[in-house]
């Protein structure tokens, strides 16, 4: 069997875990299988050092610019010096010529900017860590940034949201070149999922920074969040707040780019999410608990936002 070469494109401040992810889920699955699957490789331009946005210092092993392919894949991870790196016409010319010897075509977090500045994401969708996509967008227009999901794929080039994503992707990297079984034995030695759906949501609610800046916004979200299973139609909500429906709309909208409507739902189906991760809870139970009402709206409700029904969802957390 081929050892698959995988070249990871560094620079300086990157972000260690991004690489790390990559490296270590790649190295365990050599592990497991007991003979080399995959050549996984650290590349920067001079193969100098580099130091990284931790202040720790990666050692190179490989020439940037004394690549060449054939190569299985080639990623560019994300940190805090992305837009230097974007900056960068060495890096981009050569990421640009690997793309073209490369079977996959990968970025992490702001990684994918990177991998804008190079054109190869023209026309694409694409996903990076949540708090940059507006700023990517906005650099880059011919390119789709959602903000959403762990990792879209787009025919041979896929990228991954922020930083621990990568271990999502290379898992699914794993398994689409290996198998569901190895993925499987990769994940429980680190200790993680299988890998969460590429479509789940990055940011939940329940750990996500305080939503909105606003007072009164902050004090409805709290309340809905403590209080799914409850009515929380839009009339109900603007009363608990002592405002009209309207302005409350207005300052959801104002605040969270969103109606309480869409806030309530999105609460209510990571919830669900958490519960059937965690629980053996049946799916009507799940459903009762978030306020869904019926299973089938649940259903509705996971399909609309994760792309995949609930009992898969299930199926894929527990599988690991």
């Amino acid at each position: 069997m081929t050892v698959r070469r995988i070249i990871v494109i560094g620079y300086a401040a990157a972000e260690l875990l991004d690489i790390a992810c990559i490296t270590s889920s790649l190295v365990t699955a050599n592990h497991h299988a007991r003979r080399p699957l995959y050549e996984v490789r650290l590349a920067t331009l001079g193969g100098n050092p580099i130091t990284c946005g931790t202040g720790l210092t990666l050692q190179a092993q490989e020439v940037l610019e004394r690549v060449t392919g054939p190569l299985d894949t080639v990623v560019v991870v994300g940190g805090i010096g992305h837009q230097e790196a974007a900056e960068n016409r060495p890096i981009l010319a050569h990421l640009r010529r690997l793309a073209r010897e490369s079977r996959r075509v990968a970025s992490v977090c702001t990684g994918a900017g990177i991998l804008a500045a190079t054109g190869l994401l023209d026309g694409r969708r694409v996903t990076t860590h949540w708090e940059w996509a507006r700023d990517l967008a906005v650099r880059h227009p011919s390119v789709t940034f959602d903000p959403d999901p762990i990792f879209i794929r787009d025919g041979n080039v896929i990228t991954a949201a922020g930083v621990t994503s990568a271990l999502d992707l290379t898992l699914a990297f794993i398994e689409d070149d290996h198998g569901a079984d190895l993925a499987r034995k990769v994940a429980r030695t680190l200790v993680t999922y299988l890998q969460r759906p590429g479509n789940q949501a990055q940011m939940s609610i329940f750990t996500g920074a305080p939503a909105g800046e606003d007072k009164l916004v902050r004090q409805v979200t709290e309340y809905v969040t403590s209080h799914l299973a409850a009515d929380l139609t839009t009339a109900t909500l603007a009363a608990e707040a002592g405002v009209s429906e309207r302005h409350l709309t207005r300052l959801f909208i104002k605040d969270l780019g969103q109606t309480p409507g869409r806030f309530v739902r999105q609460a209510r189906t990571e919830a669900a999410a958490h519960l059937l991760a965690s629980t053996t809870l049946p799916m009507a139970g799940v459903a009762a608990r978030c306020g869904f009402g019926t299973a089938e709206t649940l259903r509705q409700a996971f399909v609309d936002r994760y792309g995949i029904p609930p009992s898969r969802y299930r199926l894929t957390q527990r599988s690991a």
